[in-house]
Formats: C-alpha cells, sequence, structure tokens
C-alpha cells in the first residue's frame, strides 16, 4: 500500500503538541511497518531540512517542494492542485495529521486528525488573522471530505459531531468514520539534572508550568493561585482531602515553561511583576523529562484541551499533578490527579497547598499517575493506525 502523510506540522523548530503528536505516532508507525510505502510530504520556500527528522527507512521516500507558501496555500484553497499528484505514484491513503490547506484527488482516502476544535469553542484565545486563517481551511468540509477522522480524546469526537454534524455510527463499529487515537509517550532520555538546573538556574523547589503562553492555558489565574498561596492563608477544605494549614507556603517557586505563543502582552508582565516566578521560554524532550521529574507539583489549568500531552508527560515522569475538570482532561488523569474548575482561583490555590503540604497525598497520587500513565502507549496506537489503512 502506498500513504502519502503530509509532514508540515513537523517543520517548525520548536514542536508543540500538534507537532509532538505526530512526530510521535509517525515514529512509531515506521518502527513497526517495513512493508508499506510512504511519502512524506512538506513544502517550504528557504531550507527547513534540519528541522525534518531524519528517518531513513527503506520504505520512506520525502517528497519536497519549494514554493512560496502564501501562492501554494492559495492554489491549495482555489482547488488548482492537488497534494496527492505530486507523489510518484498513484497513493491509496492520504493522511492528514492535522489540519492544513489540503486538496486532495476525489478518489483517494484520507485519514484526518482533528485534535481539538478550541478555535471553536474559545475563538476569543485566538488572534483574528488566526480565526480568519481557519475559516479559509474549512474544518467542516474538510471533516465531511475525510473517509476517517482521528481524534485524541472522547470530547473533541464529542465536538465535532455536535459542531458539524458529522453522521457517526455507534462506537466500536468498525467502519465508524470518527476513531479515537490517543497519542503515546515520547519523552527523550533526560539530561543530568545538575546541568538542567545550572542552565535555567532553577530553584531547588518549585510548582511547574509548562505549555504555549496563550491565552487557553489559563497561566494568569495559576499565577494568582500560586501568589495567594504565598501570602494567604485558605481555610476551606475540599471533599477527600485533608484540610490545609493556615498562613503561606514560603519557599516554593515557579516555573514557567514553553514557547510564548500568543496574546500574551499582559501575562508577560505578570510574569515579570510577581516573584519568584520564572519563565524559562521553549524547552526540547530531554529538558521537559527533567523539569517534570525535579517540580514539586505540576499545574496545568488549562480552559479547554483537545488532549493534554503535558498532562500525561507529568504523570509519566513522578511528579503530582492538578488540572482542569474541563475537556478531555479528565479523560488523561483518571481518578489519579486532582481537578479543579480553572476558574476558581482559590480553589486552584487550596488545592496547591494541601499538595505540597502532604506527602502521603503526594505519594498516593504519584503511585496512581504512574499506572494510569501506563495504559497510553504508542506502539499500540501506531497499531490501530496501520489497521486502519486497511479499513
Amino acid at each position: 500500500m502506498k500513504i502519502g502523510v503530509d509532514i508540515r506540522c513537523l517543520m517548525d523548530k520548536n514542536r508543540t503538541g500538534v507537532g509532538e503528536y505526530t512526530y510521535g505516532l509517525l515514529n512509531a508507525i515506521f518502527e513497526i511497518d517495513k512493508i508499506n510505502q510512504y511519502f512524506l510530504f512538506y513544502n517550504s520556500y528557504q531550507d527547513i531540512s534540519v528541522y525534518i527528522p531524519k528517518w531513513q527507512q527503506k520504505n520512506l521516500h520525502f517528497i519536497i517542494k519549494h514554493w512560496p507558501n502564501k501562492f501554494f496555500n492559495l492554489l491549495l484553497s482555489l482547488r488548482l492542485i492537488k497534494l496527492d499528484k505530486f507523489a510518484p505514484v498513484k497513493l491509496d491513503v492520504w493522511f492528514s495529521p492535522n489540519l492544513h490547506y489540503t486538496c486532495l484527488s476525489r478518489k483517494i482516502k484520507q485519514i484526518l486528525t482533528i485534535h481539538d476544535l478550541s478555535f471553536v469553542i474559545l475563538p476569543e484565545c485566538f488572534p483574528f488573522k488566526w480565526r480568519l486563517a481557519y475559516k479559509i481551511l474549512n474544518p467542516k468540509r474538510q471533516c465531511r471530505r475525510a473517509d476517517i477522522i482521528l481524534t485524541p480524546s472522547e470530547n473533541t469526537k464529542h465536538d465535532i459531531v455536535n459542531s458539524y454534524q458529522i453522521v457517526d455510527l455507534p462506537a466500536g463499529r468498525q467502519g465508524s468514520k470518527i476513531q479515537i487515537l490517543r497519542p503515546g509517550l515520547s519523552l527523550g532520555i533526560g539530561h543530568k539534572a545538575e546541568d538542567i538546573r545550572k542552565k535555567y538556574n532553577l530553584p531547588e523547589k518549585y510548582i511547574l508550568f509548562l505549555g504555549t503562553l496563550e491565552p487557553r492555558k489559563n497561566v494568569e489565574t495559576l499565577i494568582e493561585a500560586y501568589q495567594k498561596i504565598q501570602t494567604s492563608p485558605l481555610p476551606r477544605r475540599q471533599a477527600g482531602f485533608p484540610s490545609p494549614t493556615r498562613g503561606g507556603l514560603g519557599g516554593v517557586s515557579l516555573v514557567i515553561a514553553g514557547a510564548p505563543g500568543w496574546k500574551n502582552k499582559k501575562l508577560m508582565h505578570l510574569i515579570e511583576d510577581t516573584p519568584n516566578v520564572k519563565y524559562v521560554g521553549y524547552v526540547d524532550d530531554e529538558e521537559k523529562q527533567v523539569l517534570y521529574q525535579n517540580a514539586s507539583l505540576f499545574v496545568f489549568p488549562s480552559l479547554y484541551e483537545g488532549f493534554g500531552i503535558p498532562v500525561l508527560e507529568a504523570m509519566a515522569c513522578g511528579v503530582p499533578v492538578i488540572t482542569s475538570n474541563r475537556s478531555s482532561l479528565p479523560e488523561v488523569g483518571g481518578d489519579a490527579v486532582c481537578y479543579v474548575n480553572p476558574h476558581n482561583v482559590v480553589e486552584l490555590a487550596e488545592n496547591m497547598k494541601l499538595i505540597l503540604e502532604n506527602i502521603d497525598l503526594r505519594k498516593k497520587m504519584i503511585e496512581k499517575e504512574f499506572e494510569v500513565s501506563k495504559e497510553f502507549n504508542r506502539q499500540k496506537s501506531a497499531g490501530e493506525f496501520i489497521k486502519l489503512l486497511h479499513n
């Protein structure tokens, strides 16, 4: 079988959520499948080959075009060119790992991944040019054209059905149009902890957030909650957790890691103006692992996620996790992590303080998180994908 794969989401120097998911899945697929022929396509006017994964299997073939991106995307939008026609052979399947400018021949089977519908659910979190781009991309039309839609979670599947009125067969049927393909872990082998501490001048004890700095990630609420645990008593008690002690919690810093993102000017000022809050910028896979493992607590108060890979990574690295009780995040954490209302600063602050102070609670959370994280296996996901090629 001959499969075209759109790897334009792997062209960035710094891979974030979609790039991480795509790289991890493709890497696992190529480790398993040595028979099918894969034609990996990307287009860039400049030479960005240094950022493209260096896969060298004999059944992988790169298709590289150097057209100006705006002109190339315009031709695709006007349906004047077809991506599958760039392949030197007739393709059986085209795999789109995320939404992009796409036009294909009518008879080719398409597998399309929709990671989330944040641009539909929370449009105010995106710049105007991004909202315009999504209108041009026309996700609804792409979903209806696709033969199979992959999502990382039940929540995203639910959003697609409701937002785009996609008719899907009952879950579990072989012919279901929307299939859930959960990501697995793809962290690299970590550097030495002391080297990373020196590089970023990390404090001895810290709370960690990792993710793109954009409004949807809700980092401002995290900083407000952090300020509360540093200075204020928190007398309330949450069901299932021991009563908190009164008084502030000194000696714990807040480390924020991730790509700069967009619409974050106010957030950057807040980071600069808040004592003991440190922004370290984008970190690669190997550095991420060390940051997770040395953190006292990982907090991810996102307003909406298609999956939430940082939560899974933190669980696997043995750090207690607090995250939002929204969208797909409870699917990731199961009964192992602590969930909060992402809009409730006091509730978030209370639980941060509780987990930092209660050693027994931390141990129980870490043990459960390890078990839950084992359920997400990228080799299993890769095997499921290969089966879909023949459906």
